[in-house]
């Protein structure tokens, strides 16, 4: 994790000078005052380089000097104007430059004791986004190699600012920033760690390490599972040697200790081997991530628990491990779900919506939350309809979408809304129970999300299918590539909108 702290101006102190990364937005970039400052001591070789390789401060480019003069070892000129096609909020695009900024000091390979990201008047004010970027960018899951990389881990940076007046401002302010930071790589790590490690036992025991930032932990186990009725969730475990359990997050910050919860829930299938409708070969090894959705609900209690959020929010998720055994659930087999509702099992990969049906269930009857959004790896459908730029969203209530889609826009984890009705709805109904869990190819992620709405009743609920985000194939600024953290930094986002829009009603 790098170390940021936030300086009024640099002091080159190592033995291998100062390394430094100047942001560019625009073509007047060379009008700026810490510009034409470094352009002047190194003698004009920032100007002539600009002039030599026709750098205009577009996003993407990059100029370095290596050993420019004196205690300098290295200048980065970093673009970051966005393309017109591509329009990001002005935090997104922040968090996009601190990324890109490690990224370029990276791959130049420094060493350099002193490292320092320096900013002009007009850019002061994104000082700790770009700290959060540069932050996310480093992120490294690396506890399993036992050769070190031969690129230098970048750990400490400076953030410097044009007067010495905004340094407390930052500081002060990069301590929530800094909490959400960690609460991603919360949710990265737990993605990243295989199977045979993070099985619903050690994940719940992580979770229970969070007590110490405040929350209320409590976790059911099978037996009490059973007692509650959790039909659903159980038969998916049922073939696993590793028990299930359902952890119970809860951050009270309201000033009203009585007012409903906002709730997070969460798919947390460890491991999914399909159950006995058993996935291809290829690609299997990948299901390691299918628990993307408890682990980002995890991030986000987190997050609230360290910047000590003035709501109440509960997070629920539902750890299980899909295995293939003799005591596995068969295709048709029929289960009674917490609701009361029998379900015709079709198809054991179709197990998450088993897991979620129960505890969208048991959290609407039990904490009467003011909202419910649950999110899951659900369908490969979603990935096929939307790719790995968007989550499928789907909501019973306008609102509720429409703040999301807002925290989505605002934060760079875009959602997309996807259509629901009762002609998809009819599709799931069973000749020999309730409903089933699949109700064939076409429009299968909106099948699963109608399957998730018979259980939240008229509680306002969102279904978040982040199949396509929660892990990435190829890394951007600031995600690595792997486990993406999604919706950590979305939910943070969205409990702020929330609270801003209940504060004018």
């Amino acid at each position: 994790m790098i170390d940021i702290s936030f300086v009024a101006e640099t002091r080159p102190q190592g033995e291998n000078g100062l390394s430094a990364v100047l942001f560019c937005h625009g073509a007047e970039f060379a009008k700026g005052a810490v510009f034409r400052q470094y352009d002047e001591a190194l003698g004009g070789a920032l100007s002539r380089a600009v002039a030599l390789r026709d750098f205009s401060g577009k996003a993407g480019q990059a100029l370095s000097l290596i050993a420019p003069a004196g205690p300098v070892a290295q200048f980065h000129l970093l673009g970051c104007a966005p393309a017109d096609d591509e329009p990001q909020s002005v935090s997104t695009a922040a968090q996009t430059a601190g990324g890109e900024a490690v990224k370029l000091l990276k791959a130049s390979a420094v060493e350099a004791q002193d490292v320092a990201l320096l900013l002009e008047a007009d850019q002061a004010a994104l000082a700790t986004e770009i700290a959060l970027g540069a932050r996310l960018g480093g992120y490294r899951f690396d506890r399993y190699k036992t050769v070190t990389s031969k690129t230098p881990a970048l750990k400490a940076l400076h953030i410097v600012l044009p007067e010495a007046g905004q340094v407390d401002a930052a500081q002060t302010a990069w301590k929530e920033l800094e909490g959400l930071g960690e609460s991603v790589f919360l949710t990265r790590d737990l993605v990243n760690e295989p199977a045979n490690v993070l099985f619903p036992e050690e994940f719940t025991r992580r979770i229970k390490a969070l007590e110490s930032l405040g929350l209320e932990i409590e976790v059911l186990d099978r037996a009490q599972m059973e007692a509650l009725g959790f039909g659903a969730l159980l038969g998916v475990a049922q073939g696993s040697e590793q028990p299930p359990f359902t952890v119970i997050m809860r951050h009270k910050g309201a000033a009203q200790a009585d007012s409903a919860p906002l709730a997070f829930i969460g798919k947390g299938v460890t491991f999914d081997s399909g159950g006995i409708s058993i996935k291809p070969a290829a690609g299997m090894d990948e299901m390691k991530m299918d628990m993307g959705g408890a682990a980002a609900v995890v991030g986000v209690m987190s997050a609230l628990a360290r910047r000590k959020a003035p709501v109440n929010a509960v997070g629920i998720v539902g750890l299980v491990e899909n295995m293939v055994s003799g005591a596995a659930q068969r295709p048709g087999d029929i289960v009674k779900s917490h609701s009361g509702q029998t379900i015709e099992v079709l198809n054991t990969d179709a197990e998450g919506r088993l897991v979620l049906a129960d505890l969208l269930s048991y959290t609407r009857q039990t904490f009467k939350p003011a909202l419910m959004v649950n999110l899951a790896t659900l369908t490969g459908a979603i990935v096929v309809a939307l790719g790995s730029d968007y989550a499928g969203l789907f909501s019973n209530d306008d609102t509720l979408a429409d703040t999301l889609t807002q925290a989505g826009e605002e934060t760079g984890e875009a959602l997309w809304r996807m259509p629901m009705g009762a002609a998809y709805n009819r599709r799931i109904d069973s000749d020999i129970a309730d409903m089933k869990n699949i109700g064939g190819r076409p429009g299968s992620s909106i099948l699963a999300a109608e399957f998730l709405k018979r259980f939240v009743g008229d509680t306002p609920w969102a279904h978040l299918d982040i199949a396509g985000t929660a892990w990435a194939e190829k890394a951007t600024a600031i995600t690595p590539k792997g486990a993406s953290g999604f919706g950590v930094r979305l939910l943070d986002q969205f409990v702020r909108l929330h609270q801003a829009g209940s504060s004018q009603h």
